[in-house]
This record gives structure tokens, C-alpha cells and sequence, in this order.
């Protein structure tokens, strides 16, 4: 899978910013400089990625598009997300003290598993506010990314692709090759199912439908029925998907004040 060739060069801080004070506001006529403009803008180019702060959140926005890059470098004609500058992000945004929150915009294609699966597993360890809203389509592999956020979203004219683990290049019918593909198969299921409210029954019934592509197996579905199927949480755009995780950050932030005030009183 991979991801729009954005070009990343990840700092390990804030990307760059130090503090909330150096993160740039989203533009406004009235307030915002020239100076902050280009900041924002360059954020946009260099990283694929903002972090805005407006109402007293501090949210960063990550976007997984295209194909999902793993171990092996794709042509330059593919727009592609790149794992390697994915994973140091998440890791920054999970550590850092100036990050409320993770906003993921999926509109991808799938791409390599195991890199797929590493984001997937990342995202949902973190113990910051994540929520996913699919746009376009999530397909392959961007199916246990979309559901890794505490809550997910897909706009009405989106699809998920569910279908079967493939390989490429050189494969040996053996035994062995049919037991591995089984196995990752598995892996997927197992996380999907973990993560949202279809069975694994029907998430391997889905995957293994003969009735619906022409020139495959699998199933398509758009937004209505990939919630309807438990995949996905709800129908929403990025109003609703904002308004989500702003209020998953105050229920943290609270959540923080009554723990402190507990341990102030046992003190």
C-alpha cells in the first residue's frame, strides 16, 4: 500500500515546532501573517500533514493516500504513503505533551500488509484520542488502519474493498505458501474483528465473495453498508469527525483533572 508521494522529512519533535505557540493556525484574513501562511503552507507540501490549533485543541492530521509503501521502493508514477515516515509520527504524537489528538484521512488503495498492519497496530496502542474518516475509498489493507482509531467515520460516497491477501513476484505451490497466506489472512481478520463490531465469520464470508467482481473475489461497500456491517462506526464527514475527537479530548483532559485532584487529596 502506499501513500500520495509527499516527500516527507519528519522532525521528531513537532515536526519542526517546538511548542504549541510555533504551531500555526489554520489561515485567517483577519489574524494570520504572511509569515504563519507560509509556515502553514509548507507544513502542507513538505509533510502531507498540519497540526492546527483552534479552540484550545492542539490536533494533528495525518493522511495515509494512495499506496501504502513497505520494504520495496515503488515507481514514481504511484502516490504512495510511506511507513517509515508514518511510524516515527505516530510515535512523536503519542509522546509529545502538545498533541491532543490524531485526526486520519484515509483515501487509499491498500498497499504492503505488514507495513499496513505496523501502522494499524500502532495506532491502536495510543493512548491519545484517534479518529479515522474515509474518504474515497479504504480499501485492502487500509481496511485495520481505518478501523485502529476509537472511532471511525465514512463519508457517504466512500467504499472499503475487502478481499483475500495477495503476493506478488515469485511464489513456490507448495503447501507451505497456502498455510503462510492463510495464516496472514488470519492476522488481518483477527485485527479487524478486534478493533470493530463484524464477526470474523462474516468478515471472511465478505472477503471470499465470488458474486460481486467481475475479474476477483471479495466484496465493496459503501458507506451505508460498511456500517451496517459493524466495520465502521458511522456515517459522517470531517465536521462530524473534528467534533468527535474534540470531545474524546475533553473527556481525556477530564479525566486527567479528576485523577490529579485525587492524588492531590491522598497526598
Amino acid at each position: 500500500m502506499s501513500s500520495e508521494n509527499c516527500n516527507f522529512n519528519h522532525k521528531h519533535s513537532l515536526n519542526g515546532f517546538n511548542s504549541v505557540t510555533d504551531i500555526p493556525e489554520q489561515p485567517n484574513d483577519n489574524e494570520t501573517s504572511k509569515e504563519d501562511d507560509s509556515k502553514y503552507n509548507d507544513r502542507i507540501i513538505d509533510a502531507g500533514t498540519i497540526i492546527s490549533n483552534n479552540s484550545g485543541y492542539t490536533v494533528q492530521c495525518m493522511t495515509i493516500i494512495g499506496q501504502i509503501e513497505g520494504h520495496y521502493i515503488l515507481s514514481a508514477q504511484n502516490k504512495t504513503t510511506k511507513y517509515e515516515h508514518i511510524i516515527p509520527m505516530l510515535v512523536a504524537v503519542e509522546q509529545s505533551e502538545l498533541i491532543d489528538g490524531l485526526l486520519v484521512i484515509l483515501n487509499t488503495v491498500g498497499g504492503d500488509v505488514e507495513a499496513g498492519l505496523a501502522i494499524a497496530e500502532l495506532m491502536a496502542g495510543m493512548t491519545k484520542p484517534v479518529v479515522s474518516l474515509v474518504l474515497g475509498g479504504g480499501h485492502s489493507i487500509g481496511v485495520p488502519i481505518a478501523v485502529a482509531a476509537k472511532k471511525s467515520f465514512i463519508a457517504k460516497s466512500a467504499t472499503m474493498t475487502i478481499h483475500p491477501v495477495r503476493m506478488s513476484g515469485l511464489m513456490l505451490g507448495v503447501p507451505q505458501a497456502f498455510e503462510y497466506f492463510q495464516r496472514m489472512q488470519q492476522r488481518i481478520t483477527s485485527f479487524v474483528t478486534d478493533n470493530s463490531s463484524i464477526s470474523a465469520e462474516r468478515y471472511n464470508e465478505l472477503s471470499i465473495n465470488t458474486d460481486e467482481l467481475v475479474m476477483d473475489i471479495g466484496t465493496i461497500l459503501d458507506g451505508q453498508d460498511a456500517v451496517k456491517e459493524g466495520l465502521i462506526d458511522s456515517i459522517g464527514n470531517l465536521n462530524d469527525a473534528v467534533k468527535a475527537l474534540y470531545k474524546m479530548i475533553e473527556k481525556k483532559k477530564s479525566g486527567n483533572k479528576k485523577k490529579k485532584k485525587k492524588d492531590t487529596a491522598k497526598q
